[in-house]
């Protein structure tokens, strides 16, 4: 078993492989050095760059939903529809998860130290815990006034007020959509599917409206709006708790075949085996892997360095796999580790 000092001191300062660029696992030895740590550097440059802009968008995204949240709770409370009030304690959610966005997001770019090594990342997973949360809450509530609605309906809905708040809750929606469209952590997907459902709910209401314009007696379609709002709040948890439970259960990404992972290694040059694979998710984006690679004894100790470039050159490239932990071993060392295990 050997760790090279470039290896060691990748690992533990960057969390990040610092292999070099390429598509060809095969390619001379040479260009396995000669680039790899500035791409890895612009790469980290990047992404700090991006940060700014990230936390840009979703506070621009929070002003807009807060706003959108207190013109519907207002009309809904003046018009005396329940579908209205039931978007906005569903836009409530969507601005507690925009926060939650905006605070991890922030919270992310504090550098890793000795007691959480990889770093703040995870912190969305806990908010989006808390934002579950809170939509399974929002749906109960929801669900009981509606049926205490179509129980005993309460005074008739004002449709021009009830339509014209909701189209300019379905306005803001749009833009909103369009604002979180650049986003990809795990608080920023879940905020937006929560928009995309509140962009159906408005449609809804406004159909809802026009109905019962037309028609007298269609007073139980406001309630019922609020029930299919529901269902689209408990949708967006049910994803939600699939894909936090996948990260906290360190599953396999859903992106990622273990296999191809396998063959892949499998191919670079000198690599022989590969064994005790694991691949999982660290936060939205940041994937893991850890393996053994066993090697041709000839090509131990002097071409570490270039094998450990190589494969997680590999990794980034076709499955964007960043943080690699890698260990080189030789046949007979696989052996005992086999036998012992």
């Amino acid at each position: 078993m050997e760790y090279t000092a470039r290896e060691v001191q990748g690992e533990m300062t960057h969390g990040h492989s610092h292999g070099a660029r390429g598509h060809d696992c095969e390619r001379p030895a040479g260009e396995a050095r000669s680039s790899g740590d500035g791409a890895s550097h612009a790469g980290h440059g990047a992404g700090g760059a991006s940060r700014p802009a990230s936390i840009r968008r979703l506070a621009l995204s929070l002003g807009f939903t807060s706003a959108i949240m207190l013109a519907e709770a207002i009309g809904g409370w003046l018009s005396g529809s329940l579908a209205l009030l039931s978007d906005a304690g569903h836009m409530l959610t969507d601005a507690g998860a925009l926060g939650l966005a905006l605070f991890a997001a922030w919270l992310a770019g504090r550098r890793a130290d000795d007691k959480r090594t990889y770093g703040y990342r995870r912190v969305e997973v806990l908010a989006a815990q808390l934002n579950v949360a809170a939509l399974f809450g929002l749906a109960g509530f929801i669900v009981w006034e509606a049926v205490e609605r179509l129980r005993n309906p309460g005074p008739p809905v004002q449709l021009g007020l009830m339509a014209g708040v909701a189209v300019v809750g379905l306005l803001a929606n749009l833009a909103i959509l369009g604002i979180l469209n650049h986003e990809h952590s795990l608080n920023a997907r879940s905020a937006f599917l929560h928009v995309l459902s509140d962009t159906v709910s408005s449609v809804a209401i406004l159909i809802g409206a026009g109905a019962m314009a037309l028609r007298d007696g269609l007073g139980w379609l406001d309630p019922v709006l609020s029930l299919a709002i529901a269902a689209l709040i408990l949708w967006g948890a049910g994803r939600l708790v699939l894909e936090i439970t996948d990260i906290l259960m360190e599953s396999v990404p859903r992106h990622i075949d273990v296999a191809a992972v396998t063959e892949r290694m499998g191919r670079c040059r000198g690599v022989r085996a590969v064994h005790d694979l694991h691949v999982w998710t660290i936060s939205s984006g940041l994937h893991a892997l850890s393996a053994h690679l066993v090697v041709d004894p000839e090509e131990m100790g002097s071409r570490n360095d270039e094998i450990l470039d190589e494969v997680k050159r590999e990794l980034r490239d076709a499955f964007g796999i960043d943080h690699t932990t890698l260990q080189i071993e030789s046949s007979a060392y696989a052996h005992v580790y086999d036998l012992e295990h």
